[in-house]
């Protein structure tokens, strides 16, 4: 075993403790802080003192003095005073006129004016109340129409002449069309609508007319009766160019 005894051995000496660099800054920054920190909380208590550059009383001492807003004065209204006259107006004299002259002519006009006569249509009609045993035998008297030719003023047949029957017949509106020619049993020229199966009377609620290829009128619009008797249960039309 040694011999060497370690509590006779001399204890290691502690270095002094020196501040470096970095402390010094460290602790320069730290009063520095310190200093703005309590520069600040003075402007905030007191943010008038002098020590503020940017002031509130400063920064108004700087602002331009507030426009003063001077109403303007409007002149009073001048009212004319009426002036009153003392004097009695003068009436001016009535001007009365001169009676004018009427002008009296002795001669009696001896031109009677002329009526302008009304154009009438091309076409003349002839309507004949007739038995329909004559055309339709087989019907009796379960038949009703209106039927008829179109001639020239030669009583030459014309074809191709469109026939239209409008009106009420039996509470309905009729409305149809058809052309000379359909039905030759009356003539060459003959034609033909069907009204229904039992004979009705009606007065004046029928109209048949006749027009051209354009759709021009070629008749007056004309008036059929309806009879509920089997011997006037055909409405023959015959029409005819006049001259």
């Amino acid at each position: 075993m040694s011999d060497f005894n370690y509590e006779d051995s001399p204890a290691p000496k502690k270095q002094a403790s020196r501040l470096d660099l970095w402390d010094v800054l460290s602790i320069l920054m730290l009063v520095m802080a310190l200093c703005i920190g309590l520069y600040f909380v003075a402007i905030f208590l007191s943010p008038n003192s002098a020590i503020n550059p940017f002031s509130p009383a400063s920064v108004n001492l700087n602002l331009p003095p507030t426009p003063t807003i001077t109403p303007i004065q409007l002149e009073p209204t001048w009212t004319p005073t009426p002036a009153i006259g003392t004097g009695t107006p003068t009436l001016v004299p009535t001007f009365t006129l001169e009676p004018s002259l009427t002008p009296l002519s002795l001669i009696t006009p001896s031109i009677t004016p002329t009526p302008t006569k009304t154009p009438k249509a091309p076409f003349a009609t002839t309507v004949t109340y007739i038995d329909s045993t004559i055309i339709h035998a087989e019907a009796g008297c379960n038949w009703q129409g209106v039927a008829g030719t179109i001639v020239d003023s030669n009583n030459a047949d014309v074809l191709g002449v469109a026939i239209r029957l409008t009106g009420f017949y039996n509470n309905k509106t009729k409305n149809e069309l058809t052309v000379s020619g359909i039905a030759q049993a009356y003539g060459k020229s003959g034609y033909e609508f069907f009204l229904g199966p039992v004979p009705l009377s009606s007065d004046d609620l029928l109209f048949i007319q006749i027009f051209d290829q354009a759709g021009l009128p070629l008749s007056d619009a004309i008036a059929i009766d309806t009879f509920n008797d089997c011997s006037k249960n055909l409405a023959l039309v015959k029409f005819r160019k006049n001259p």
